[in-house]
């Protein structure tokens, strides 16, 4: 393994990668794709396989840098699902090479976000907060109480932050343990009005049944969460994906592309 990952082991630090895919396809993109993720390419429309492409090329760069091994040699997988165990279902995981590497993905619109650690499992979730009705989706998402929270503002922009803060935080906690969407969002309470990070309870047949969940920096626009395991102390640092590419064409090591300290 590398230093990038040594540091993360040996400080039990989680990496944040923040990125934004572009506009246009990028050959160089598509080299590194395997061919699961082609066929997804393939099915989408044009937008869907530039951002797709260029998102899964970026964490394949990524996790190369922690690995040391070329992106295109990555293999990536899932864990079962821990409460149908189907293979498919499950928490994302790096097949080869061998490694207690976690990392969790999420893209919405153009944004994407990647979490990396090496001391636990993690979730993360991003979200575009343009195109949505709120006020329609709260009610599948948020419980009555965080419901009664957001509609006592009367300022549209609070109401629609708590909204996101509800479900990007519900949305981080599902995926770090590997249920995802057949998950009832409103069974887990997130605790809207404290700004975190905040100890969420929520159990499933196996893994962890509490988890840390902290809201990350808003970025045009999107707002998004990270959840680890309760008893994770280690630093959580944010990345740009743009700088670390810059880095990467310079031959300059990953460490350069190090962002804001989150917490």
């Amino acid at each position: 393994m590398t230093a990038a990952y040594e540091d993360l082991k040996d400080h039990g630090k989680v990496h944040i990668w923040r990125g934004r895919a572009p506009d246009e396809l990028d050959p160089a993109d598509v080299a590194l794709l395997s061919e699961e993720e082609l066929e997804v390419v393939s099915r989408g429309s044009r937008k869907a396989a530039v951002r797709y492409t260029a998102s899964h090329a970026a964490l394949r760069r990524v996790l190369a840098e922690y690995l040391g091994v070329a992106p295109t040699a990555i293999g990536l997988g899932r864990r079962p699902c821990p409460r149908c165990e189907h293979p498919r279902h499950g928490r994302p995981r790096v097949d080869w090479p061998v490694t207690d590497l976690d990392f969790n993905f999420s893209r919405s619109g153009p944004h994407w976000l990647l979490a990396v650690g090496a001391s636990g499992q993690l979730g993360v979730d991003v979200e575009d907060g343009r195109n949505l009705d709120v006020e329609g989706a709260s009610a599948l998402v948020m419980s009555d109480a965080e419901l009664a929270y957001a509609r006592s503002s009367s300022d549209t922009a609070d109401r629609q932050s708590t909204f996101f803060r509800c479900w990007t935080r519900k949305e981080a906690v599902v995926k770090a343990i590997g249920v995802g969407i057949i998950a009832d969002l409103k069974a887990i309470d997130i605790q809207p009005a404290r700004s975190g990070p905040v100890l969420v309870r929520h159990t499933e047949p196996t893994g962890p049944d509490s988890w840390l969940v902290m809201d990350l920096p808003t970025v045009d626009g999107a707002f998004a969460a990270l959840a680890r395991e309760s008893g994770s102390t280690g630093p959580v640092e944010l990345r740009h994906y743009d700088e670390l590419a810059l880095a990467t064409a310079s031959g300059s090591r990953i460490e350069q592309a190090r962002g804001a300290l989150v917490a």
